[in-house]
């Protein structure tokens, strides 16, 4: 059933307030909906925070897909809130998202954080793989570890085991991308003596810098070979 003119849907104790291009959560939400809301779905608008969540105190389930969230999201304290989505938004910190998570919400079993830079997988790289995600995921299950679904996947018991054993080392370390080149020193800091050519000192330019090779070749033939000379055998 939908309020008459009115952009909310309400089923039961279920609220939708989908695709407003809202900045911040509305006040009328709360006022409105906040006592006995078990459910939100705010998908689809342009949310930068989620301050206005503190009255909505007995959710149990908060969808936020396809907004503006990013590292400085925080949430108020929902001890009943066993599901959250965030899907599609700006999430880049992980460590720091979670350990909030773990602060804050307590009862959470189902997180999805597909399509956020923190959630490495080829919806937001092409240079991502399996090994990537389920590193990730690991990673995930050590600071959460009472989670049963992860994206779209069940946590397996094998998944929690590994997460107990090595998750704590797992976390995806990134340069800081804050500061373009140019402006971290690069540029008028002087090169240390070097005896290549001048075209391969540049950090910035040669093409070996932060380079990923996924296959290697060990046959006689390699390139590592052909410049071994007889005497260092």
């Amino acid at each position: 059933m939908a309020l008459r003119e009115s952009p909310v849907a309400l089923n039961g104790t279920h609220i939708s307030y989908i695709g407003h291009d809202c900045k911040d959560i509305p006040d009328f939400l709360g006022d409105s909906f906040g006592d006995f809301a078990r459910r939100l779905d705010l998908s689809f608008n342009q949310l930068r925070t989620l301050a206005g969540l503190k009255t909505f105190t007995e959710l149990e389930e908060l969808v936020v897909d396809n907004n503006l969230l990013g590292n400085d999201l925080r949430l108020p304290r929902l001890p009943n809130l066993h599901t959250l989505t965030l899907n599609k938004n700006k999430l880049t910190d992980i460590e720091a998202l979670l350990e909030h998570l773990a602060d804050v919400t307590p009862s959470l079993e189902y997180l999805s954080l597909l399509g956020n830079e923190a959630c490495p997988n080829q919806l937001v790289s092409l240079d991502k793989d399996e090994d990537d995600y389920q590193r990730y995921r690991y990673f995930v299950l050590h600071k959460l570890p009472q989670l049963k679904f992860l994206d779209t996947r069940k946590v397996t018991r094998k998944e929690v085991m590994e997460a107990q054993a090595r998750g704590a080392f797992m976390k995806v370390v990134k340069p800081n991308s804050d500061t373009p080149p140019n402006e971290a020193g690069f540029e008028n800091r002087p090169l240390p003596y070097t005896p290549l050519p001048q075209g391969s000192r540049d950090a910035r330019n040669h093409k070996g810098v932060f380079a990923k090779c996924r296959y290697i070749y060990y046959g006689k033939h390699s390139e590592g070979n052909r410049f071994i000379r007889n005497d260092q055998l």
